[in-house]
């Protein structure tokens, strides 16, 4: 079996105090605290060895631990496996390590390892390939962000209905100062704005925001070059900050934010695990009381708190926060249709009609909606919240649909500018119907009669259509067809020349 080694500064002190000092072996155990054998068999294999004392000064501790501890020879003759093509084939599905050991094995039963020192050997190999570099963080450099796993249900009290609320985690990288939200959900809006409220907290803009793969920060996932959300990188440049996410599946890359997120679930969501919240604004006034505590606690790696170093380190190295406050801006691609609107939350807005076919770029804010082409405006419109909804500008239709497009107050104006006897039939044609919408093309109708035949002709027949209580398109344009509009010349007079006639009974008959 072999010996226990010894240390390498206890072999230095044997070798000096027996040859420089001259002591006993009993006494340099006593001196040393070892065990007397040790020091026997330590000068014994010195006196074997080719060395002399003093030690040559080009003599490594591995030159001379190799020498006092030659180790076993029979692990000299064993045959190393190939490691590194033992970690490929072991990706492959199906394969085993025993498989690998039983090929190794054939080739050279003699100087082959046993099954067991084969596995020992290779989780030793692996243990030394895995590198994890130390990330030395600059003051006001980076941002880590992420989403605690757990969430926190808030109970509507008068429906009874759970909805979880996901908690946002922000720390900075030098003085790992936090800051943490409750937010309705991990969907865009609430994403950019916990930013904006975190900045505020900060009091500052760091150089770089590091936040996971979510669909709100990435639209397309990849290890070189991940597809930034359009909105995630509007916001950054409001703030004049770059984006760097976390690649896929590396969570030292943010690992900043997993330790922060892990404190977060430990000092602040278990202490709220027994309360019940019933809105999300008083969820997020028991998670600020606590995190207030969490940032002046004392840290036990660094010295002072998160408060004190953030207010040392990174608090004086931040970009200062613009003048204006970022507005959420929700940013959606739409191509347009032939009806030359686009929709957006399932309402249409029109653009111009020259843009049919093509694809817009629509930014929508809490009160407009701006429609871009080619990085150019071309609509504004105030929002709407009514789902199936147009919003509609004259200016962006066709000359032929704006002739279309007709509504009851101009028809009424159109007539009164005539005369106000086609003013009275006008009124009359949307009165008679149901809907509006089936009495313009009556009154387009009649009011389209003043280009053949004048206002004046269209006004007289107007008024004598009412005279006979019949104020309909067939009776006015008969009428002007006929040239009845205007009344008789020569009105008939009553005949008061009784009839005479054998059968026309006279009053003397009922007398």
């Amino acid at each position: 079996m072999p010996r226990k080694r010894t240390n390498m500064n206890k072999i230095y002190d044997v070798l000096r105090l027996k040859f420089e000092a001259g002591l006993s072996n009993r006494n340099i155990a006593r001196c040393l605290g070892i065990g007397t054998s040790t020091v026997t068999d330590l000068l014994t294999s010195f006196n074997r060895s080719d060395l002399a004392w003093p030690l040559p000064d080009d003599l490594t501790q591995s030159q001379l631990e190799n020498t006092l501890y030659p180790g076993r020879q029979s692990n000299k003759r064993k045959r190393a496996p190939d490691f590194v093509d033992m970690h490929q084939e072991l990706k492959r599905k199906g394969m085993t390590k025993l498989l690998l050991w039983e090929e190794y094995r054939e080739t050279a039963p003699e100087t082959a390892y046993g099954y067991t020192q084969f596995c020992e050997h290779y989780q030793r190999w692996l243990k030394k390939q895995k590198r994890s570099m130390r990330q030395h963080h600059i003051a006001g450099d980076k941002l880590f962000i992420d989403y605690c796993g757990p969430t926190v249900p808030i109970v509507n009290p008068d429906t009874g209905e759970v909805r979880d609320a996901q908690i946002f985690v922000a720390t900075l990288g030098a003085s790992n100062y936090t800051y943490v939200e409750a937010c309705h959900s991990q969907q865009s809006q609430d994403w950019l704005m916990a930013h904006v409220h975190a900045f505020e907290f900060f009091g500052g803009v760091p150089k770089l925001l590091v936040p996971d793969n979510l669909k709100a920060a990435v639209t397309k996932t990849h290890r070189y070059q991940p597809t930034i959300n359009e909105n995630y990188a509007r916001m950054a440049r409001h703030y004049h900050t770059a984006i760097m996410p976390a690649r896929p599946y590396k969570p030292k890359d943010k690992s900043k934010a997993e330790n922060a997120v892990l404190i977060v679930e430990r000092w602040i969501l278990m202490r709220l695990r027994h309360q019940v919240f019933h809105t999300l604004a008083g969820l997020n006034v028991a998670i600020k009381a606590l995190l207030n505590d969490l940032n002046h606690r004392q840290q036990k790696m660094h010295p002072g708190s998160r408060h004190h170093l953030y207010e040392k380190l990174d608090k004086p190295a931040l970009m200062p926060l613009p003048l204006h406050t970022y507005e959420y801006v929700d940013t959606r691609r739409a191509r347009v249709g032939p009806d030359y609107h686009v929709l957006y939350d399932k309402h249409a807005y029109s653009v111009p009609h020259q843009l049919v076919g093509e694809q817009l770029q629509i930014d929508a804010t809490q009160r407009l909606v701006r429609i871009y082409h080619k990085g150019e405006i071309v609509a504004q419109h105030p929002k709407s919240a009514k789902q199936g909804g147009f919003t509609t500008v004259p200016e962006h239709m066709p000359q032929a649909h704006v002739k279309q497009r007709w509504s009851q107050s101009r028809l009424l104006n159109w007539g009164q500018n005539i005369g106000c006897g086609v003013h009275a039939v006008i009124q009359c044609q949307f009165q008679r119907r149901e809907h509006p919408q089936q009495a313009i093309k009556s009154c387009l109708g009649i009011l389209s009669l003043s280009k053949h035949y004048g206002d004046a002709r269209l006004e007289a027949a107007c008024q004598k259509a009412l005279l006979l209580e019949r104020p309909y398109y067939t009776v006015i344009s008969n009428l002007l067809k006929h040239h009845k509009e205007q009344p008789s010349d020569h009105p008939q007079q009553d005949n008061d020349t009784p009839i005479n006639h054998p059968n026309v009974r006279g009053h003397h008959y009922y007398q």
